[in-house]
């Protein structure tokens, strides 16, 4: 329950200072792979980065869709993302694939 409750707090803190922006998930992105790529991070701490990243955004995950759902197409995002598959762009993809409309 801690967790959760450090999630959320974490979750407005970010809101109120707005790193929201598409901009900062771009350069934060890149940085992973910089990193990664030096050497400086391993595969496992990219895995608990992307855990933290989806957490936060299950916290918005609409009502009418179900949570696990939402979730796992954002872990499926985030894995294309970070591997270079995927430039990072608006939320549209996700939020058709989480509601199975096209």
């Amino acid at each position: 329950m801690e967790k959760q409750v450090d999630q959320r707090d974490m979750h407005f803190e970010l809101v109120n200072v707005g790193l929201r922006a598409q901009a900062t998930a771009a350069g934060f992105v890149q940085l992973c792979k910089e990193l990664r790529q030096a050497g400086a991070l391993e595969d496992a701490a990219i895995e608990r980065i992307k855990t933290t990243v989806a957490d936060e955004v299950a916290l918005t995950c609409p009502r009418s869709i179900p949570r696990t759902q939402f979730r796992s197409d954002v872990c499926r995002r985030l894995d294309e993302l970070f591997s270079g598959d995927e430039k990072v762009g608006d939320a549209e993809k996700l939020r058709f694939a989480a509601t199975g409309e096209r």
